[in-house]
């Protein structure tokens, strides 16, 4: 995680105190420190820490960082073009990613010179939309995370509220609506050249390879793509809508119903009333010209029924030994089928020619991060299933490059797996289980 430089913090907190204390001020002088080399120089090094494929000009951080000058040359070009005010956007390459559910996901992605901008825009005007979101939304958010969301919604099944809305927002990044989601960002902020930015951004056309090979460019009516840098912030402004709605009607308070978002995500916890609830949620949604996936969306009761949410399985569970329920949250099982088919992919016999440190330590980063995000509440038995397949997958890997006719159990034991090899060892104890034993419950 890098660390943001105290020059831009400080600037940052001043935002963000201002938009707390006078709720309806605008913000008109910002675009000049969109362009400060401090931010600039920040807003590269995060871009290029998050490892982005190129968009459709071919350019990287490699060949930007071998020619004359590097990467602060690099930058101030950009910052003479937002200077002079003749910066404008490249077209966005549309690629598709699997989803578990088999089907396609679209995701922009921007040149890195336009997300080096966005990445910069949103380091200014970040913290004035945080000063009014809504304690309910996690998604993309600073210091909050998905883990900090899923505490939310087991505690609101602690506490008895387990009639659930599973909801699933059709389409939400690719339908919302370019005027709307401007006149709430001019809500906030009336620097025209700023706003004049965000619609460039918006507008920006798209292109696309075909199955033939051939690149079809199309514009964009509505949404903001997946992949953009601003594009969840962008995301959280509208949504804000519906968490603001929730607290000026005073829905939790009323119908003990708590929302819960994560971006374009989300469940609500109820204690009853959930076909009055859903019902609103489906007149706010209108407004914003958004639309339920209603194959998706459903209504259930977590005691009888299992649901899903960022990527975990959840439902509420009786303790055997003490007859308490709680809730059961595991990774679901489309995210186990997701790792068990990365792992096999990387182990493969295509990948034999390939020295095994380089497999090795594509897998280690492969798990550590997943692992990262699924070590959380009851994952003990998901996590001993992942570590004994990684560990056979590593095996089969290994036997077939030398040549083994035995299961390899013998010629490649645990030590030399997490020894010689540095295989990265996935733990197998539920984080709640080491904090029992600290207290000394079991």
């Amino acid at each position: 995680m890098l660390e943001t430089p105290e020059r831009i913090r400080e600037l940052q907190r001043k935002l963000y105190r201002k938009a707390k204390q006078e709720p309806n001020f605008r913000f008109y002088l910002l675009y000049d420190k969109a362009y400060r080399r401090d931010i600039l120089s920040h807003a590269y090094r995060l871009v290029r820490a998050n490892r982005g494929a190129p968009g459709v000009d071919g350019e990287t951080f490699e060949r930007i960082e071998e020619r004359e000058g590097g990467a602060e040359k690099y930058l101030e070009q950009i910052a003479e073009e937002l200077r002079g005010k003749v910066y404008k956007p490249m077209p966005v390459r549309r690629v598709y990613i699997p989803k578990p559910d088999g089907g396609w996901r679209p995701l922009g992605i921007p040149t890195i010179k336009d997300r080096v901008v966005q990445m910069a825009v949103k380091l200014v005007i970040e913290p004035i939309f945080e000063a009014d979101f809504e304690d309910n939304s996690y998604g993309f958010r600073p210091r909050r995370s998905a883990h900090q969301a899923m505490d939310d919604v087991s505690l609101q099944l602690r506490m008895g509220k387990t009639q659930v809305i599973d909801a699933d927002i059709s389409k939400c990044f690719d339908t919302i609506p370019h005027d709307k989601l401007l006149a709430l960002v001019a809500k906030r902020i009336v620097d025209k050249n700023i706003l004049r930015l965000i619609k460039l951004w918006l507008k920006a056309p798209v292109v696309e390879e075909g199955k033939d090979g051939k690149k079809r460019t199309e514009g964009r009516p509505k949404g903001t793509p997946q992949g953009g840098v601003i594009s969840p912030l962008l995301a959280n402004i509208y949504l804000h809508v519906l968490d603001r709605i929730w607290r000026v009607k005073m829905v939790e308070e009323r119908y003990r119903a708590r929302l819960v978002r994560y971006a374009d995500d989300f469940v609500v916890l109820c204690q009853g009333h959930t076909e009055r609830v859903l019902k609103g949620i489906r007149a706010v949604l209108r407004g914003l010209e958004l639309t339920l996936n209603e194959e998706k969306t459903r209504l259930l009761d977590a005691r009888e029924e299992k649901f899903h949410f960022l990527g975990f399985t959840l439902g509420v569970k009786k303790n055997p030994e003490t007859g308490k329920k709680f809730p059961l949250i595991t990774p679901s099982q489309a995210a186990m089928a997701e790792i068990r088919a990365e792992i096999k992919a990387l182990t493969c016999r295509k990948n034999l020619r390939l020295p095994k440190e380089v497999v090795i330590r594509k897998l280690n980063e492969l798990v550590r991060g997943w692992v990262g995000y699924f070590y959380y509440a009851n994952c003990s038995r998901d996590l001993t299933k992942l570590k004994g397949f990684l560990e056979e997958r590593v095996r089969i890997y290994s036997r077939r490059k030398h040549a083994k006719k035995s299961r390899g159990y013998k010629a490649y034991p645990y030590k030399y797996l997490y020894e010689t090899l540095g295989l990265y060892k996935i733990p197998t104890t539920a984080p709640w289980t080491q904090t029992a034993k600290a207290f000394g419950r079991r």
